[in-house]
C-alpha cells in the first residue's frame, strides 16, 4: 500500500471525483459511512459523542457523522467552530443536513469561546483540522485542541490528529496536537504514523477505504509504502511436490564468541524454521558442541580460535551467508570480516557486531554488494552514519545510505523500515513492543538468511522476513503475553505464521 503526501491524496481525491465520477458531497458521505461503520462496531448505543467540527472538509466528514450516529440511536453533541469566516462547501451542506433534524442543538462556537463542558463517559470526536494544515496551531484553535486534550475523555481522530502535519514528526515546541486514542485514516496511512514521535498523538490507528479511484492510486508515485497481508502472500513462494532440501538451499551462519553463544543458537533455529534446505554454522572452538547439542539438523564448522570467529571460511558452496549475532568486535574478528566482504559477493546479511565493526571500520563499507542486507538497530544504524534530530531525518538518511551503497537496509523497530537502493521504503505491518527482547534481533538475521539462500531477492527476503518475524511475534503474544515473550518464542510460532499466510491464500 503506497503512502502519499497529503498534496497528493487531494490529487487522488480530485480524480475520484470527476473519473468516477461521484459528487464530493457523496464521497465525503461514504468516507462518514466508513467512519460510522467503525464507530458502531467498537461502541455501544447508549455511547454519547461530542464532535466538534472545524469549517474544512474534515468538519464536514464530522457532521455527516453526527448525522448518521443520531440516526443510529447515539448521542450525539455536535459543535462547530467558526475558526475562519468561510466553512467549504460540503461542510456548508452537511451542516444545513443537521440543522434539519428536529430536536437536535449544534453548538456554534464564536472566536475565543471555549469548548463547552464534555459529559461523563462521553466520547470526542475530533473534526477540527485535517491534513491541509499548513503552519502550526495558535490562539484559539490551539485552546480548544488544549481543551480537547484537558478533558480526560478518549478522543477518536477523523483522518489525522489536530494539529499533525502528515509528514512531519510532532514538534510540541511549535504547537499543541490533539491526543487521540483512535486515529481513523481514509484510505491510506499517513507518514507521520510511523514516527515514534506521534504515537502519543495518533493512539491506535486504522486504515478505512472509502474507494477512490485505483487508476490514480496506481500511476501516482510514492516512495514510501506500508507492507500488507496481501502483499506478502503473493512475495511467498509455492513448493512444489518433487522438490527436495537441494532446491532450498545452503546457508553458511556465522556467529557466537565465547559467551555469546545464543545468539548462535537463535539465529541458525530460526534460519531452519524458516525453511532452509542445509544450514552450517561457523562458530569458534567453544561454541562447536553447543551447536551440535542444541540444533541437530544444522552442520558445525569450527574456527581455529576457540573464542572468536578469526578466519575467513571457504564459501563456494553456499547460497548465502549471514554474519553477526555474537560475534564481538576483536581484531581478529574484524580482520576476518574484511577478507569475507573481500571474497564473497552473493546473498549476504550482516546484523549485530557486523554492524558495529563495519562502524568502527567505514573503509569497509565500500566493500558492500547489492545482495546485502544490513539489518541494524537505530543505534547500530548511527554507528555507521551518524546521528539525526528526528525520525524523519533519520529515515530520509536511511535512503540515502541504501541508494549510496547499493543495499537493502532494514531498520529495526515499531513499523520496521525496509529500504531499496532505488529510494523505495517500506515499513512493516506486524510485530509488537514484545519483540523488543534479547535474542529478538538474532532470529530476524537467520529468517532473512534462510529466504536469502532459498532464491529470495534481498529486498524481498527482508520483507517477508521482518513480516514474518513481527507475525510470529503477535501470534506468540497473543498466546503468551507481550511481556512474557522471548526470542525462542518467536521461532516456535514461525510455523504458526507460514501457515497463518498460507490459510489467508486459501481462503481468497
Amino acid at each position: 500500500m503506497k503512502i502519499f503526501t497529503s498534496a497528493q491524496v487531494r490529487e487522488i481525491d480530485r480524480y475520484t471525483i470527476e473519473h468516477e465520477p461521484v459528487a464530493s458531497i457523496d464521497l465525503m458521505e461514504r468516507a462518514a459511512t466508513r467512519l460510522f461503520e467503525w464507530i458502531t462496531r467498537h461502541y455501544p448505543s447508549e455511547t454519547t459523542f461530542v464532535l466538534v467540527a472545524g469549517p474544512g472538509n474534515n468538519g464536514g466528514d464530522c457532521l455527516a457523522l453526527s448525522r448518521l450516529l443520531h440516526g443510529a440511536g447515539y448521542g450525539v453533541e455536535p459543535v462547530v467552530a467558526e475558526l475562519s469566516g468561510k466553512f467549504s462547501d460540503d461542510c456548508s451542506l452537511n451542516l444545513a443536513r443537521l440543522k434539519k433534524i428536529p430536536g437536535l442543538r449544534i453548538r456554534v462556537l464564536k472566536k475565543g469561546q471555549p469548548l463547552p463542558p464534555v459529559p461523563e463517559g462521553a466520547v470526542v470526536v475530533d473534526g477540527l483540522f485535517g491534513s491541509g494544515l499548513t503552519r502550526p496551531l495558535e490562539g484559539w484553535p490551539a485552546q480548544l485542541v488544549e481543551q480537547m486534550n484537558a478533558s480526560g475523555h478518549e478522543i477518536i481522530a477523523i483522518d489525522i490528529p489536530s494539529g499533525m502535519f502528515g509528514e512531519q514528526p510532532v514538534d510540541p515546541a511549535c504547537g499543541p496536537v490533539v491526543r487521540a486514542r483512535y486515529t481513523l485514516s481514509f484510505q491510506f496511512p499517513k507518514l507521520a504514523f510511523m514516527f515514534a514521535e506521534n504515537e502519543e498523538y495518533t493512539g491506535h490507528w486504522e486504515v478505512l477505504p472509502i474507494g477512490l479511484h485505483p487508476e490514480i492510486i496506481e500511476n501516482t508515485p510514492a516512495p514510501w509504502h506500508y507492507v500488507t497481508a496481501g502483499e506478502i502472500r503473493n512475495m511467498l513462494h509455492n513448493r512444489k511436490k518433487f522438490s527436495h532440501k537441494g532446491h532450498y538451499g545452503h546457508a553458511l551462519f556465522i556467529a557466537g564468541s565465547a559467551g555469546k553463544m545464543g545468539a548462535a543458537v537463535l539465529g541458525a533455529r530460526a534460519c531452519l524454521r524458516t525453511g532452509v534446505g542445509l544450514l552450517t554454522v561457523h562458530v569458534p572452538g567453544a561454541g562447536r558442541d553447543i551447536i551440535q547439542t542444541t540444533v541437530p539438523e544444522a552442520m558445525v564448522s569450527v574456527d581455529r580460535s576457540g573464542e572468536v570467529f578469526s578466519e575467513m571460511y571457504e564459501t563456494g558452496g553456499f547460497d548465502a551467508v549471514g554474519v553477526g549475532p555474537g560475534l564481538g568486535t576483536r581484531q581478529e574478528t574484524a580482520q576476518a570480516l574484511h577478507d569475507l566482504l573481500v571474497s564473497y559477493k552473493g546473498p549476504f546479511v550482516a546484523d549485530a557486531d557486523a554492524i558495529n565493526i563495519l562502524g568502527k571500520n567505514r573503509d569497509l563499507l565500500g566493500l558492500l554488494h547489492n545482495k546485502t542486507v544490513l539489518t541494524p538497530h537505530p543505534r547500530e544504524f548511527e554507528r555507521i552514519t551518524r546521528k539525526t534530530e528526528n525520525s524523519l531525518q533519520r529515515l530520509e538518511l536511511l535512503r540515502q545510505f541504501a541508494g549510496e551503497y547499493g543495499v537493502v537496509m532494514v531498520l529495526k523497530g515499531a513499523y520496521t523500515a525496509v529500504a531499496r537502493p532505488d529510494g523505495q521504503v517500506f515499513f512493516n505491518s506486524t510485530g509488537n513492543p514484545g519483540l523488543a527482547t534479547a535474542g529478538s534481533g538474532d532470529v530476524l538475521t537467520g529468517i532473512i538468511l534462510s529466504l536469502l539462500a532459498q532464491g529470495y531477492p534481498a529486498d524481498k527476503a527482508a520483507s517477508l522476513g521482518v513480516y514474518l518475524h513481527g507475525l510470529a511475534g503477535d501470534l506468540g503474544s497473543r498466546a503468551r503475553s507481550q511481556e512474557s515473550l522471548i526470542a525462542g518464542d518467536i521461532i516456535e510460532y514461525l510455523g504458526d505464521a507460514f501457515k497463518s499466510i498460507h490459510d489467508e491464500r486459501t481462503t481468497m
